[in-house]
């Protein structure tokens, strides 16, 4: 959403959760959830797999080519919006839901779709927590 209201100049991108009017809706149902259903069984919970893109953080950070990972919503990042600037780096197998983006030009950024802190814990952080880490760390020393 901030991506599209500052870099893209959609100065009123949103969320249909937040906004169900907004004239952007970067962050939207998936198609086939739109119009009048029960939102009891619509999330979608527990581990998906997730494909991992080349030369990326989500590479550096995972080590492997498909991960799976923990979700807990039942928005998505809108496609219509995919030609944008940023990278997608991880996308389902099917290649139809972004799962992580990347903007390339700043040192260190990632969103991701899922919830990394699920898997997380004191002693062996989730591999984008530590690469974040590294980042800030690397990026101190540099100044």
């Amino acid at each position: 959403i901030e991506f599209a209201r500052h870099k893209l100049g959609f100065k009123h991108a949103n969320s249909s959760e937040f906004d169900k009017d907004t004239e952007y809706p970067v962050i939207d149902l998936m198609p086939d959830q739109q119009g009048n259903i029960p939102l009891g069984g619509t999330m979608r919970l527990g581990a998906y797999p997730c494909k991992v893109h080349p030369n990326s953080i989500m590479e550096r950070a995972y080590g492997k080519p498909e991960v799976a990972e923990r979700h807990r919503h039942r928005y998505e990042f809108n496609n219509k919006y995919r030609e944008n600037g940023m990278v997608f780096t991880g996308t389902s197998p099917n290649g139809l839901l972004v799962e992580a983006v990347e903007i390339p030009e700043n040192k260190f950024y990632i969103g991701v779709q899922y919830h990394p802190e699920f898997k997380s814990r004191p002693n062996k952080a989730h591999p984008i927590f530590r690469e974040f880490i590294k980042a800030s760390l690397e990026n101190r020393e540099a100044k």
